[in-house]
């Protein structure tokens, strides 16, 4: 049965689901992503339980579903902006070979370190740089030298929405040509068609508005195919195709 307000939905931690009905969205958990969760991935999603902010973190069906496109696309060379304690970190980490790499930013070491000692344990640390501070400098600089063009296979975005146009901007500059960017939050809590004088949370409704205008540049943006899907809290996929 689909429940109707605060007290009926997103009650659990990383609850991010669009669908109306929780117990369709834990039939999903508890058939397809749980029993198949890497150990890792189970410790890291338990500990981030626990921190105050843990709505932040990736959905555990969009961890799955990353760590599958990634093997998909076969990518070697990644960045993801937005980090928070490194549950998608970790399930990208996975999904890359041994020599695979991950550029992460976030403005939050603290964040990161709680998820590290998880990486670390896994083995995976030496596939990730991590660099503390605002993303839209360290992009400018990559841009600027000339050698990162076309470089990256896949990119992960889930950090300030009111900048994904400037980071848009210039990661279509550095992903591949065949390449894909994704875009976290892109239907932002179902506020994306809820009327003007809906009851939304303060931050929801602030950010709508940017969420709503990047939705509507990429659509129309020639450089990409898209595909926008309602996994987690809704998740855009741009292809670069020139």
């Amino acid at each position: 049965m689909a429940s109707n307000g605060e007290n009926g939905r997103h009650q659990q931690v990383g609850h991010k689901s669009l669908l109306q009905s929780d117990a369709l969205y834990q039939y999903i958990l508890e058939t397809s992503v749980y029993p198949r969760e890497p150990e890792p991935m189970k410790e890291l999603r338990e500990i981030t339980a626990k921190h105050p902010w843990n709505l932040m973190t990736t959905s555990a069906d969009e961890g799955q579903f990353l760590n599958m496109l990634l093997k998909l696309i076969n990518a070697k060379n990644t960045m993801e902006i937005g980090v928070f304690t490194g549950y998608s970190l970790l399930a990208t980490a996975m999904a890359l070979p041994d020599d695979g790499k991950i550029l992460a930013m976030d403005i939050n070491r603290d964040n990161y370190e709680i998820g590290l000692p998880v990486i670390e344990k896994a083995g995976l640390a030496h596939k990730i740089e991590f660099r503390e501070g605002p993303a839209l400098p360290v992009l400018d600089q990559m841009i600027e030298d000339g050698q990162y063009h076309g470089s990256y296979d896949f990119i992960f975005v889930d950090a300030d929405k009111d900048n994904y146009l400037n980071y848009h901007k210039r990661l279509i500059d550095l992903v591949k040509v065949g390449g894909l960017i994704g875009y976290d939050n892109t239907l932002w809590n179902g506020s994306v068609v809820a009327p003007p004088d809906a009851p939304l949370r303060k931050y929801v409704r602030y950010y709508r508005d940017f969420v709503l205008e990047l939705n509507k540049a990429l659509a129309a943006d020639p450089r990409i195919e898209i595909c926008q899907l309602p996994v987690g809290d809704g998740i855009t996929l741009c292809r670069r195709i020139s």
